[in-house]
Formats: C-alpha cells, structure tokens, sequence
C-alpha cells in the first residue's frame, strides 16, 4: 500500500516536477507562416477571383486584342464547312458572350473587319442554297458590316437560283459599308468559252445585273475594288461591261492586289468603257485620265 502511494507520488512528481532546461517561448509570428491570408495575400486572391480588368483597358488595346482572338479566321468570310469547324473547335466567338459590353465590342469589331461573302462558292449544298451567309445573320450583326465581296465566275454557264439581290438577302441592313470588292474568275467572252457557254453575254449581262442590284440596295458604298485571275483582261467585255455599271452609279473604282492592274496603263481600260455606248465620265473614271 505504502509502495504503491510512493509510486503514485513519484508519477506526479515525475510529471510536475520542474526542468532544469527552460520552456520554449511562444515562437513569433514570423516564425511559422500563419493559416490565414495576410491582408495582402486576401487583396490577390480576390484579383484572381474577380479577373483582370479587361474593360479597364483602353479601346485601343481592346481592339488590338480582339484582332488577335480573330486573326485565326480567315478574312473572308462565306458558307464554308472548314470555317464551321474552325469555330467550333477554337470556341472563338465565345467572347461575344462574357458580358453585355464585351458583346457589343467585340461583335462589332468582328464584323467590321472581315469581308463577306454575298453569294457562297462552296461546292455543293452550299453553293446551291437560297440563303446565304448575309442573309443568315441578325440584322444587327449586318448592321456593322464595311466590306462585302461579290466574287463572279462560278457557276457561269448556269448561276445557281439563290443568286439574287432581294429582300432577303439583308442588303438594306448593311448602312455601314463603304467597299465592295467584285472578284471576276473568268470572262465568258474570251474565245476559250466558245461552245460551252449559255449564249453570247449571258453571263456579262448576269454579273451586271447582280453588280446593279447590290449598289441600288446599299448606297452607302463608296469604292468598288475590281479584282481577278491572270486569264481575265481589264479590256475584256466581263470588266468594261462591269466598270460601266458602277461609272453609272458614281462611284469610285479600285484595283486589288491579286491582277496588279494597279502597274498596268489605265487608258486602255478607260477607252473600253467610254467606247461601250457613251458612259458618263464620272468620278470613278476620271481619276484615271
């Protein structure tokens, strides 16, 4: 009994018995990092949580941005499945939905600096449809468009139905475009035709008429950029009969990158217009004299 008291003893003292080495001071707060956010630390979390100030940017670097998230498009736009795929894959236009102003701008910027398409060329289902790629989009979309492009030459012995200036194509939403750009890839006239064309200036008066159709519908239009292939004359009846629809107009004609007409002698092309039944000389042929 004695012995198990002493033992019982022994373990108290044992354990409040005092050490001979000091106790460890409670270690500062530097010591050890500490489990909760300083107020720093809580400033960066929330800056990632709530995203970098995108729209606290400058317009101008706005702008820069978006033309980068767009660059991998290609600039002309049309009904084409590897477009399709292109954004399905990419999720580019997943901008246009991360807020309302976001929307706004970038849509905006989207369809003022691409060219579209007003009849497809695609082969297939595509090139057959009744309905375009301009008459597909909203009326605002349409509304921010600058560059439409009119590109002649398929389907030249027999135009596919859908090929009509009308209504529902979207035209009369277009207030904002100042360049059509009109891309002829062959000229039925040329004797290499002969035989296998629909009749004598079918075509021509064709391509005309769609030519006529599209600067009645938007004449907000300042420049109309001709362009071709090598095969295709600048003299030629597809691009005189052409040039004389838009001197009737009184608008001002250019000359793309692709023929390089820009080098080449203008009056030659000017003498075949004005021989083609007394055209006005206008402002889009007299900066050519």
């Amino acid at each position: 009994m004695t012995r198990a008291k002493k033992h019982g003893v022994m373990s108290i003292r044992s354990v409040t018995r005092p050490s001979s080495t000091p106790a460890p001071s409670t270690p500062a707060s530097s010591a050890y990092p500490s489990a909760h956010p300083s107020e720093d630390e809580d400033d960066s979390i929330t800056e990632k949580r709530l995203g970098f100030p995108f729209l606290s940017l400058p317009s101008e670097l706005r702008n820069k941005i978006y033309s980068l998230v767009f660059s991998q498009l290609p600039g002309v736009l049309d009904l084409d499945p590897s477009t399709f795929t292109l954004l399905h894959r990419s999720k580019i236009l997943a901008i246009f939905s991360v807020s309302r102003q976001l929307h706004i701008e970038a849509t905006h910027h989207f369809f003022s600096t691409h060219i579209f398409r007003l009849f497809p060329t695609y082969p297939g289902k595509y090139f057959k449809t009744k309905r375009p790629l301009l008459s597909r989009l909203p009326k605002h979309y349409r509304s921010s468009i600058t560059n439409l492009e009119l590109r002649l030459g398929p389907g030249w012995n027999n135009p596919p139905r859908g090929w009509v200036v009308n209504d529902a194509l979207g035209l009369q939403d277009c207030v904002s475009v100042r360049v059509l750009k009109v891309f002829v890839e062959c000229d039925p006239s040329d004797v290499i035709f002969k035989g296998f064309r629909a009749g004598d200036g079918f075509y021509e008066k064709f391509s005309q008429m769609l030519l006529d159709g599209v600067l009645k519908e938007v004449p907000s239009i300042e420049v109309v950029e001709f362009d071709a292939w090598s095969s295709v004359r600048r003299d030629g009846d597809m691009i005189s009969g052409l040039g004389e629809i838009v001197a009737n107009h009184d608008k001002v004609i250019g000359w793309g990158p692709e023929r390089g007409w820009e080098e080449e002698s203008d009056h030659v092309w000017l003498g075949a217009v004005l021989l083609r039944g007394g055209v006005k000389l206008s402002k889009s042929v007299a900066i050519f004299a």
